[in-house]
């Protein structure tokens, strides 16, 4: 008997989560605040060139054998197999290696709840959080969902070394009635905040949405400010209404059915784009039983034993196990990896993203697991799931500064030791990872 399309890709879905080998990472830490790596190193010079390796720029041109990245104080000079190396550059030999640009995650959470034993300073704790991205190759974090002393942090630590850019929305607007709504929104934009955010979803049937008018009176108040709004949605409809109310992105997939010809052509004329955060369900059902990437060392390089001790905990299994509510968020991935399908299909712009911050959702780690499923469940190559997570991300967030390796763009990239062309988990082979054209990772074992 053939297995129906969804079934399939249902039964399908454990592959898509098991383990992949990445001997290469578990011997690099982040190296927050100084500069040292595992990779052959840029330290003080002024000028870097970065030479021999397959440079895929993230524009959507093909792969670049035996290039030359120049990089003078963080930002590219020239991307070129022809272009000279300036004297006085230091020169780091990248022969065999792969080099993308740095992962941009578009819905993201940065709380400070990453940090093992943390404190109280949540400027520390945020550090912790991003420097976590940072050592998975997640160079740009849109936080959709945190508190107003995020944005604080955000603006204090500013390019500091060894650390994920970020940008936040500051707390979700919650409010029902539209002037309480409006007054929030009001008060997260003169905080700072580079996003509003909303909450349309009725948490599968067991609470009341956002009423309408108080939706449109945030959209009102980012009009008016020129700060975009996320909506966080489930049910297609609900998608369709924000989108036609001006929402800035759809910042979840369409989950209780297909998505059709009208919404898709409603995102391609608007130009807004769309989030999958495919990772978010997978969190929500994955931990019935002990996954297999918790043995994967890429994982257990950085994960945060505490989680992974909760998570383990034979009672919360069960708990999950025996759970309708993840059994139904199961369902609702087979129903977003079919929608991501058909609205890629139909040149709809794909954002990348995953969700990732929130308890049980680990960061980084996801980044790579969300690329997998794209390929793996939803039929992208290789090739166009990086793309939605590095120059089509930096246009959906309207940064004009990162997502491809181009002159004049600040240098955030990654040094892979396999193609992630032909095997998309081979971003798992992170060797090094630069923001700002400083080195990220530091090897313990001295360098190789």
């Amino acid at each position: 008997m053939k297995i129906p399309v969804r079934l399939q890709a249902l039964t399908a879905i454990p592959a898509l989560v098991a383990v992949t080998p990445s001997p290469a990472f578990a011997s690099l830490t982040p190296d927050i605040g100084s500069a040292s790596s595992g990779v052959q190193q840029s330290t003080a010079a002024t000028t870097v060139a970065f030479v021999g390796a397959t440079v895929w720029d993230g524009t959507g041109s093909e792969p670049t054998s035996g290039a030359t990245i120049v990089v003078t104080d963080g930002t590219i000079v020239s991307v070129s197999t022809t272009g000279g190396i300036p004297a006085d550059a230091e020169i780091v030999l990248l022969e065999g290696k792969y080099v993308i640009p740095g992962l941009i995650d578009t819905h993201a959470h940065v709380s400070g709840r990453w940090m093992e034993n943390g404190g109280d300073d949540i400027v520390e704790r945020v550090k912790a959080d991003l420097g976590l991205f940072a050592a998975y190759g997640v160079t740009t974090v849109n936080s959709l969902g945190d508190a107003v002393e995020v944005i604080e942090a955000r603006d204090e630590i500013a390019d500091a070394a060894g650390l994920a850019n970020l940008l936040a929305s500051g707390p979700v607007i919650t409010a029902r009635e539209p002037s309480e709504a409006a007054a929030s929104a009001r008060e997260v934009v003169a905080a700072g905040a580079d996003w509003l955010k909303l909450r349309i979803d009725d948490n599968l049937g067991t609470s009341e949405k956002m009423p309408w008018q108080a939706v449109e009176a945030v959209v009102n108040v980012g009009r008016e400010a020129g700060v975009p709004v996320a909506t966080h949605i489930f049910y297609l409809e609900d998608a369709r209404r924000a989108l036609e109310m001006g929402a800035g992105l759809i910042a979840h997939s369409v989950r209780d059915a297909d998505v059709d010809d009208e919404f898709a052509t409603g995102l391609t004329e608007s130009g807004v784009c769309y989030v999958p955060t495919l990772t978010r369900e997978v969190s929500t059902f994955v931990y019935g039983r002990r996954p297999g990437f918790f043995d994967e060392e890429f994982f257990t390089a950085r994960a945060m034993a505490s989680e992974v001790e909760r998570l383990s905990d034979s009672t919360y299994m069960e708990q999950v196990r025996t759970s309708e509510t993840a059994a139904r968020y199961r369902v609702a991935l087979v129903q977003a990896l079919a929608n991501l399908t058909a609205l890629h299909e139909a040149g709809v712009r794909i954002a990348f993203g995953t969700d990732a911050g929130p308890p049980g959702r680990f960061p980084g780690f996801f980044e790579h697991m969300e690329l997998a499923l794209m390929v793996g469940g939803a039929g992208l190559t290789p090739t166009e799931a990086l793309r939605t997570a590095t120059g089509t991300a930096a246009e959906c967030l309207g940064l004009d500064d990162v997502g491809t390796l181009e002159p004049g763009k600040r240098a955030d990239f990654l040094v892979l030791g396999a193609s992630p062309f032909r095997d998309i988990t081979n971003t798992k082979t992170l060797e090094q990872v630069y923001v700002g054209g400083r080195p990220v990772l530091k090897e313990e074992y001295g360098e190789g």
